[in-house]
């Protein structure tokens, strides 16, 4: 139950920022935007370095978080750029697919059994994107599918995230992640530079904080419980962003969004439900 209601706060944290992100990219470039995110998350765990110095940083797996930090690069430049491009209810769907992506890999990567009815729910998943995206009946639209990329790395991530978990604090996991994206995010960020005023500066810092918010109760969450125990509560985020995108943005969920959106958060569930079920009976795994 920790778990949970860590990563219940994750999520609505996780929607304050992205109902940010899509607010400032009217007028600043995504990319700029994702380095002031950087920048801001970081400084609101400057109070971290003061109480405990340099500690929270001594790690013997550094190469593991800078893979971890190189997938949020990619998946976190991704993101920005699609928030600017799909509607926020949608965007939130598609990005569901994280968890089965890190389903996927967990059989890939961390050999994971797989089992016909594993299978089953990781097929009726990618089915519901694909009828939030719909090809063939409508144009595939470029934002969805950097959306889906995106949800790859936050996928992968996810994986390194739960690995790391076994060892390492998550001050320490979002700490390490802060510091690697911000310089490349700053690469990414210079063509497209602009100076943002004061009001906009305010909006950064306040998306700054709710990622670092975010990620760190994501953290602390996979710390608490497994991995597929919390993460059907990510569903929560839909909610949410068809609420502030209809509140903020005027942007009404079509019926494909959520029908996409209940077919893979079930998916999701199913995994979590025979996770436990296989947990409860020692047998070790969905099946």
């Amino acid at each position: 139950m920790r778990g949970v209601a860590f990563f219940a706060v994750s999520a609505v944290a996780s929607t304050l920022m992205s109902a940010g992100v899509k607010h400032l990219a009217t007028d600043l470039h995504p990319f700029e935007i994702g380095f002031f995110r950087s920048v801001f998350g970081l400084l609101t765990l400057a109070p971290v370095f003061l109480r405990y110095g340099l500690a929270p940083l001594r790690t013997n797996r550094l190469r593991l978080h800078l893979l971890r930090g190189g997938f949020n690069v990619f998946g976190g430049l991704s993101f920005m750029l699609g928030l600017s491009l799909v509607p926020l209810a949608k965007l939130t769907a598609l990005n569901f697919t994280g968890p089965l992506f890190a389903s996927a890999l967990a059989i890939l990567v961390l050999g994971e059994a797989l089992r016909m009815r594993r299978a089953a729910a990781l097929a009726l998943g990618f089915a519901g994107a694909l009828v939030v995206i719909r090809p063939g009946l409508i144009a595939v639209d470029t934002g969805s599918l950097i959306v889906l990329f995106a949800s790859l790395c936050w996928g992968s991530a996810m994986i390194m995230v739960k690995v790391l978990s076994r060892t390492e604090s998550s001050l320490t996991i979002t700490l390490y992640v802060a510091i690697i994206v911000m310089p490349f995010a700053l690469i990414a960020a210079l063509p497209f530079w602009r100076t943002p005023s004061l009001e906009e500066l305010a909006w950064l810092a306040g998306i700054g904080a709710a990622h670092s918010t975010s990620q760190i109760f994501m953290a602390q969450a996979f710390k608490e419980a497994d991995a597929t125990a919390v993460l059907p509560v990510d569903f929560s985020r839909l909610i949410w962003a068809a609420l502030v995108g209809y509140l903020i943005f005027a942007e009404v969920p079509g019926v494909w969004t959520w029908t996409g959106g209940i077919m893979i958060f079930a998916a999701v569930l199913y995994l979590a439900s025979r996770e436990r079920k296989g947990a409860d009976g020692g047998k070790g795994g969905a099946r």
